[in-house]
């Protein structure tokens, strides 16, 4: 429990910062006199965020949890005192991108800190703390954001932070010194070289998924040109781990077929919360009329139902020592779910459309907890770090796409309205409603997706002590 509560401040810290930025940009971009890039607030942290995360669990296979993590939240907390001073929005930005390498640690190292711990059968029941904590963020944080920038100053939303990265550091530093370091046979040698392709692949595409579709068209030289390079990047990348002496993602990971279909479920699980979060919102205030604040409120449900199926993702873990099945029961709501959302007409109830989102919701937090425990079930001790960074990655990209994604065919079909001329009334409501049905047919295909992944994954049972097999199915 030492452990754990540093574990959820850790959590709670990363999670806040994240949620309560969004709401404050408006009074960023007034104070600073911006105009443009504001989107780079937020998208700098998360391309930096992205990438430390792998490098950071690989670390901390080597040298230790702790360690690693006193190290992230130092990082974390003085480069909040610096976007709190900051003066100028590339400033800001500079000091967000900073401040994402130690974000990036937080959630690699505190997942695996769980699975130091913590068996993976009964790691479900902690899990639902970390989920609790998670949803006490997502749902206070926008919140918290919007008052203290109304009220108080946006700066407030980085100081605030010293005090609970503080209190974090003495938590985390007491409560994991007793966690032993992984043992290493051989010679250690950093995979540098993964490293770097990792880090130029992940900011090629992430580059293209952020400047697709409005600073360029997609299938303009620049995107193109972007997508070309991180694709061949990551194939480098592919040949460096074959033959890296102690790679940055171990080979043998990917080859099992249990952790892959594991890191499928993961990736889509996480592309659905994001579409639905992008795409939620702007439903109902462009297809039902609602002002932002309602729609806001509308989002709650769906947050509250996805907590919700990480606290039964939890408790069916511990209940039955397994989790294909659970998988495929939350993949099988979210199929439910979307495809009734995709299929509701524009004056649906409004009853409909919350059943709706309260059976995609708990699809999602169902994939995302059960696929992280039984990921990391397959892993030995000293690939934990890694395993837990690559699945954190995948994730990281998988929310990336979801929202653009979601993005995109919304913009397109705002585009084609305009277009059309339609004025405002029924005819308008309708044309929108259609391009929201596409965003929620998207969706449902890729659940589809994940649902015929855990019906071919392997019913791999759940170790009741610490102990990790030499190797993995």
């Amino acid at each position: 429990m030492r452990v754990m509560f540093g574990v959820m401040i850790c959590i709670l810290l990363a999670a806040l910062d994240q949620t309560a930025v969004i709401p404050a940009i408006p009074a960023i971009a007034r104070d600073l006199h911006a105009r443009s890039d504001l989107s780079w607030i937020v998208a700098a942290y998360l391309i930096t965020a992205t990438i430390s995360t792998p490098i950071y669990g690989k670390l901390s296979d080597i040298y230790g949890r702790r360690r690693l993590l006193m190290l992230c939240l130092s990082i974390f907390i003085a480069t909040s005192v610096l976007c709190g001073t900051a003066r100028q929005l590339v400033q800001l930005i500079a000091y967000r991108a900073l401040q994402g390498l130690g974000g990036g640690g937080l959630m690699a190292l505190t997942q695996a800190a769980i699975a130091d711990v913590v068996s993976p059968r009964e790691r479900g029941r902690y899990q639902g703390y970390i989920s609790a904590v998670w949803a006490l963020a997502s749902l206070s944080g926008p919140l918290v954001g919007g008052l203290v920038a109304q009220d108080l100053s946006w700066r407030w939303i980085f100081w605030i932070n010293l005090p609970v990265g503080a209190l974090a550091i003495g938590v985390c530093h007491d409560g994991l010194r007793k966690l032993a370091r992984p043992r290493r046979d051989g010679r250690l040698k950093l995979d540098a070289i993964g490293m770097l392709l990792l880090t130029a692949a992940i900011v090629a595409l992430l580059l293209a998924l952020g400047w697709g579709g409005n600073t360029y068209a997609w299938m303009s030289s620049p995107i193109l040109g972007l997508l070309g390079l991180g694709l061949a990047l990551l194939l480098l990348l592919v040949v460096q781990e074959l033959r890296a002496h102690d790679p940055l993602f171990p080979p043998r990971l990917f080859a099992s077929a249990s952790f892959s279909a594991n890191l499928v479920v993961s990736t889509v699980a996480s592309l659905l919360l994001f579409m639905c979060l992008f795409a939620i919102p702007l439903y109902f205030q462009y297809v039902r009329g609602t002002t932002a604040a309602q729609s806001g409120l509308y989002v709650t449900p769906f947050m509250l139902a996805n907590a919700l199926g990480n606290v039964v993702g939890s408790r069916w873990a511990r209940r039955f020592g397994a989790l294909r099945a659970g998988l495929r029961a939350g993949t099988l709501l979210l199929c439910l779910g979307l495809s009734l959302l995709a299929l509701l007409p524009a004056g649906a109830p409004l009853w409909l459309v919350i059943l709706a989102l309260t059976l995609v919701g708990p699809g999602i937090g169902v994939s995302l907890i059960g696929s992280i425990m039984n990921a990391q079930n397959l892993l030995r001790r000293q690939e934990i770090g890694a395993g837990t960074g690559a699945l954190l990655l995948l994730r990281s990209v998988g929310g990336a796409s979801g929202s653009t994604l979601a993005g995109a065919i919304i913009a397109s079909g705002l585009a084609m309205l305009g277009r059309a001329g339609h004025a405002p009334g029924v005819a308008a409501a309708a044309a929108l409603q259609r391009g929201f049905t596409l965003v929620y047919a998207t969706a449902a295909a890729f659940a589809a997706i994940a649902l015929a992944t855990t019906w071919l994954m392997p019913d791999t049972p759940l170790r009741e002590s610490l102990h990790v097999p030499a190797a993995i199915e």
